[in-house]
């Protein structure tokens, strides 16, 4: 396909540029201000009347949508999860694990490597989030305790070899025994650690940091903070997201895991550059309020969807996200205060620098791919395009 968007908001290196952007074979050929030249007159042309041209957007943690999970135990599920969050203006996920018996776990690797064959309106699968087993008890929220085990390097290499090459990051809690080794070990194979779900206090992160942890994992859920120990203060996992300029953050920016005013919070005192957006959705993203459920639905928790958020059947908590893309950036603009193009970067270049995709991901700009969202001044998707092709 050869295309220019023209009479286009384009957001790119933090700003907007009113102009022209040309695609050629699902690649960015070249972005210019004003009206392109006459070269492209025998074009395709896509008037944009003054609509964003965005980046697509990348989604690094997110477990389902649209009605299902990635670990329902289909190819079908991957495959409608990810189109659910691709209509939102996601063009690149991660489709996330639970902690989960291992024959799922296992049966979800083999049925992502069918869904990546899967072309025809679909986002680009980024590689496998694992979100456990490596837990807290104490922190656990709502990962199934009964899954949760001590990491190891034995446990570890099977899961990888079982993946082929598919796992881009594993969260998991650094205070554990053997998680310093696991996370080194990891770390050498090309995989992301996440400290996540932990109870963990300043000098285990600091000696995590060490050992090949670089993220964390929704910052200040399932994390512990400052507290006292026989009269001290001691910093928790919170605090040490803060400290550690080494260790890169992603936010649920739904506006209900995080009011606004944390949100403000986190923004004035972490590196925005540092600051990653997800969705961590579960199966309920994209659907009506009503009953659903967290999790596989094989042994899933019962939950409600309500105003805008999952929640236990006895509302004592919430049960999960789901939000969509599109949302995380209205957020961010609308409650805390960012302009289009700083909440733009948070999903966009943050995320394909922090996964090492830079190069072919994350803004508008020649050479790379053509992964492209249209929306209003309210946020509102109209169109998407993955690779140059349109599919929404």
């Amino acid at each position: 396909m050869k295309a220019v968007f023209t009479n286009a908001r384009i957001v790119r290196g933090g700003s907007i540029i009113n102009g022209y952007a040309a695609i050629s074979d699902g690649t960015v050929l070249e972005v210019g201000e004003g009206l392109p030249g006459g070269e492209y007159d025998s074009w395709t042309r896509e008037d944009l009347e003054g609509a964003y041209l965005s980046p697509g957007f990348i989604d690094a943690h997110c477990h389902g949508g649209g009605g299902y999970d990635f670990l329902d135990g289909t190819v079908e599920a991957i495959v409608g999860a990810a189109r659910a969050h691709m209509e939102h203006g996601t063009t690149s996920i991660a489709p996330t694990s639970l902690a989960c018996a291992d024959e799922d776990l296992f049966a979800f690797f083999e049925n992502y490597k069918t869904a990546k064959k899967v072309t025809e309106r679909m986002p680009n699968l980024m590689g496998i989030h694992l979100e456990g087993p490596f837990f807290s008890v104490e922190q656990a929220g709502a990962q199934p305790p009964h899954y949760l085990k001590n990491p190891t390097i034995e446990y570890a290499e099977d899961v990888l070899r079982r993946a082929e090459g598919n796992i881009i990051r594993w969260s998991m809690a650094p205070e554990l025994p053997g998680a310093m080794e696991v996370g080194d070990w990891l770390s050498e194979r090309g995989v992301m650690i996440s400290i996540a779900h932990t109870d963990a206090e300043y000098p285990v992160i600091a000696d995590a940091v060490q050992h090949g942890f670089t993220h964390m994992t929704h910052f200040y859920s399932g994390m512990g903070m400052l507290r006292r120990k026989n009269a001290f203060r001691v910093l928790g996992a919170v605090e040490c997201g803060y400290l550690f300029d080494e260790l890169n953050i992603e936010i649920i920016a739904d506006g209900m895991h995080l009011p606004p005013e944390l949100l403000k919070l986190i923004l004035k005192c972490k590196p925005h550059d540092k600051i990653s957006l997800v969705t961590d959705s579960m199966r309920g993203a994209g659907m009506p309020d009503g009953p659903s459920v967290l999790g596989n639905m094989k042994d899933g928790v019962p939950v409600m969807l309500d105003g805008g958020i999952a929640k236990l059947l006895d509302l004592s908590a919430f049960a999960g996200s789901v939000a969509t893309a599109d949302r995380l950036v209205r957020v961010m603009v609308q409650k805390a205060g960012l302009s289009i193009p700083e909440a733009v970067a948070l999903l966009t270049e943050n995320v394909a620098k922090h996964y090492g995709i830079w190069e072919n991901v994350g803004s508008i700009d020649p050479g790379k791919r053509a992964d492209l969202v249209v929306f209003d001044d309210d946020i509102n998707v109209s169109r998407v395009y993955v690779r140059g092709e349109r599919v929404v």
